[in-house]
């Protein structure tokens, strides 16, 4: 009897499994105001979330909670991402966090996860997509707001590394409702010139508000279409939108930026030279090495006694010739023994005799199945003949037949006395036709 019960450590587990299982509890968006919260240094954080009407138990494991880019506290209002599970010792669910932020940016910085997400399934950000960058570009646009330090910044970078290369700059919109559009307009320009061997999109550092046109769907499209290789240099260091993931290359700063798309011309001077030197002294060297070559071989005896030359191919020509009318004539001699060998044994292996039994074998095979067809036919067909007398038995108009009637108020069906009114019109069903009654007296038995 004992067996039908379950122990608590298996109910447990089995509640469990069905948190982990249900694909809806696997990530979780929630929102709420923190509670219970204590600091816990270098360790795990354990909490709760709560509104008005419920609360949550929460956990943050060390290495989610030292990404954090804010200093959760007491009451905070938070939008959290994470999964529900079991607690076994415990018996409780709860929520494992991921991701954590404030609420109010934090909307943006979900829809920012999310179309990363989306972008990352979509092989834009895969490394083969990306394009190398020019060494030694002639022509670099730089489509960026044309006041502030960053073009200014770039501007200097590319004359104090590289003067020869001409720097245009494509003055954009790089913030505000508009900005998307126009930061796309002017990517899809330098690249349909064709004219430009880097393109550059930069702009300065600023919130995630500020930055958001450069998360847009439209801007990262039209990154990742452009021929044009292309360098991101957006906000500072720790903010990295969609567009540095998409493009070429993703620079730190304006500076960066510049620096990765021009060598230094010194420097690459400086190699040139080397390089010049060191190929003069190969080439005198090569020199030297084939004129002793040359000197040696008209020494040489293929010169002074040429026909000594091909008298030793002579020989091997001949010994080969000899050699090659010897196995074609064995093979020829083999080839022969095979066929008459072969012809014999098909003269042994006539197929008509296996065909005419595979011909019996068949009209043997028809003649069972179309028995086997009539008498599976028979079986259905009595069958079916049993199911019509059996439903023929069970019809209610078989019991009408026998004096049984029903009846009826309205429509509905009278089953008890407490459904009928004296006077009340009745409709009484026999097996064939209806007779129409009133109440005059309703007796109910006790």
């Amino acid at each position: 009897m004992t067996e039908k019960y379950l122990t608590v450590t298996a109910l447990t587990k089995y509640l469990k499994r069905k948190f982990e299982a249900d694909p809806y509890l696997e990530r979780i968006f929630l929102t709420g105001e923190i509670s219970n919260f204590r600091m816990r240094p270098n360790a795990h954080q354990y909490f709760s979330l709560k509104d008005d009407q419920a609360k949550i138990s929460a956990i943050m494991f060390k290495g989610a909670f030292g990404k954090l880019k804010f200093k959760p506290e007491e009451g905070m209002k938070v939008l959290v991402i994470g999964r529900i599970s079991l607690y076994e010792p415990g018996g409780s669910y709860q929520i494992y966090v991921e991701h954590m932020e404030p609420d109010g940016v934090g909307a943006l910085y979900q829809a920012l996860e999310e179309r990363k997400k989306t972008f990352q399934q979509e092989g834009l950000f895969n490394p083969d997509f990306k394009q190398p960058l020019v060494k030694y570009p002639k022509k670099i646009a730089v489509v960026t707001s044309p006041s502030g330090a960053v073009v200014r910044d770039i501007m200097t970078t590319v004359k104090r590394r590289y003067p020869i290369a001409q720097l245009v700059v494509f003055p954009t919109l790089v913030q505000g409702d508009k900005a998307a559009a126009d930061i796309t307009r002017r990517i899809k320009e330098v690249d349909q010139s064709s004219e430009y061997d880097t393109m550059i999109v930069a702009r300065g550092g600023g919130s995630i508000e500020d930055l958001w046109p450069f998360n847009e769907e439209n801007v990262a499209r039209a990154i990742f279409e452009a021929r044009t290789p292309i360098i991101s240099s957006v906000g500072h260091e720790t903010d990295i939108t969609i567009a540095d993931l998409v493009a070429d290359m993703r620079a730190a700063t304006p500076t960066a930026a510049a620096e990765l798309a021009t060598p230094v011309l010194r420097e690459e001077l400086l190699r040139i030279k080397e390089k010049e030197n060191r190929l003069v002294q190969a080439v005198s060297v090569q020199i030297k090495h084939k004129q002793q070559k040359h000197e040696h071989a008209m020494n040489s005896f293929v010169f002074k006694q040429p026909k000594r030359l091909y008298e030793a191919f002579s020989i091997q020509l001949d010994t080969l010739n000899r050699r090659l009318e010897q196995s074609l004539a064995q093979e020829i001699n083999q080839k022969e023994k095979a066929f008459e060998q072969m012809k014999q044994r098909l003269y042994f292996r006539n197929p008509q005799e296996k065909v005419n039994v595979s011909k019996q074998q068949v009209v043997f095979l028809d003649d069972k199945l179309e028995k086997s067809m009539a008498r599976l036919l028979a079986d259905k067909k009595r069958e079916m003949q049993q199911s019509v007398v059996r439903l023929d038995m069970l019809s209610p108009l078989k019991t009408m037949l026998r004096g049984y009637s029903y009846t009826t108020v309205n429509e509905k069906i009278i089953k008890s006395v407490d459904e009928i009114e004296e006077e009340q019109l009745l409709n009484i069903h026999l097996s064939d036709g209806v007779i129409e009654a009133t109440a005059k007296n309703v007796v109910r038995k006790d």
